[in-house]
């Protein structure tokens, strides 16, 4: 019990834990944007991938770090838009069309990589962004070194989630994507286009789900192997159901499934000899499915999510 309450209470954990969740704020916040306005998008972990090959492709050919940034939420934004056309104007099953998108955008990631790279065994390394030290804010005890020697990413991904609670109940646009998400032809009435605001939505959530892949190759790590989203986008899924498509909640969900992740590590290293490592690495998930159990029942979901809406339809 002193060894549990000793990493509940160091700060490296909290950051370890803020580190492990930032691709996952990126994710569930996209996803969430995307639901919102009624659309499922399963391709969700292909556009981690994408992502993640895209920012660090770019990087290697010299764009910068922020460039590189760019480069995959653009292509986040190419994928979301292909799923978007799929499943709004055509009204084609968002479950199937997700998973195309996902089957699509990874392989052809991969593709691309061994591609531009035939002959390498090992990927090229980049410079991945480092933490910043913030003056006066990072000497703060026990929150300094927690919250304020982060990567730029992850101050990117808590911006994103204030911007998106802001934009989604403070503005004309988030109304009209929650009105779009639960009762679309209420606003067809009022004379918006339903398709633009779902289409719009659904590009601008895939880009920001493209930044969880990049954090993976340009902060987590420093270059693009198979396997490394490892189903990260599938957990994003589950932490939108989990936060009851709120963003404050998405941000909680995610930070609750890092410290589980970032728990079970150093629990392993003190207790690893005597219970298997497979039940450590199986804490997080079994913990995240009792929460997801627990909060599912009370969800309020968007009403027209996974449902087709057609012009005219009333």
């Amino acid at each position: 019990m002193t060894e549990i309450l000793d990493i509940l209470l160091s700060a490296n954990f909290w950051a370890a834990a803020l580190r492990i969740a930032t691709p996952l704020i990126f994710g569930v916040i996209g996803a969430l944007i995307c639901e919102r306005a009624g659309v499922l998008n399963l391709g969700i972990e292909g556009i981690f991938t994408a992502g993640a090959m895209a920012g660090w492709m770019a990087v290697w050919l010299g764009a910068g770090l922020w460039g590189g940034v760019f480069v995959a939420a653009c292509a986040g934004a190419l994928f979301g838009l292909i799923h978007a056309i799929l499943t709004v104007p055509l009204g084609l099953s968002q479950h199937v069309s997700g998973i195309g998108v996902t089957l699509f955008a990874t392989s052809l990631s991969y593709f691309i990589y061994r591609t531009a790279l035939p002959d390498v065994s090992s990927p090229p390394r980049i410079d991945a962004f480092q933490p910043l030290d913030i003056p006066v804010l990072s000497e703060l005890p026990f929150i300094g070194p927690a919250l304020f020697q982060q990567t730029p990413l992850t101050f990117l991904a808590l911006f994103l989630v204030v911007a998106t609670a802001y934009v989604l109940y403070r503005t004309p646009l988030g109304l009209a994507i929650r009105a779009v998400g639960d009762n679309p032809s209420a606003v067809e009435s009022q004379g918006l286009s339903v398709y633009a605001i779902r289409i719009g939505t659904v590009v601008a959530g895939s880009a920001i789900m493209a930044l969880g892949g990049a954090f993976l190759t340009m902060s987590a790590f420093d270059a693009f192997f198979f396997g490394m989203v490892n189903g990260r986008g599938w957990i994003c899924i589950a932490l939108t159901v989990f936060a009851s498509w709120r963003p404050g909640k998405a941000l909680i969900g995610a930070l609750l499934f890092g410290a589980f992740d970032a728990f079970q590590v150093r629990l392993q290293t003190e207790v690893g000899s005597f219970i298997p490592g497979q039940v450590f690495l199986m804490m997080p998930y079994l913990l995240s499915i009792a929460a997801l159990i627990v909060v599912a029942r009370r969800a309020d979901y968007p009403r027209a999510l996974l449902v087709p809406y057609f012009r005219g339809q009333r």
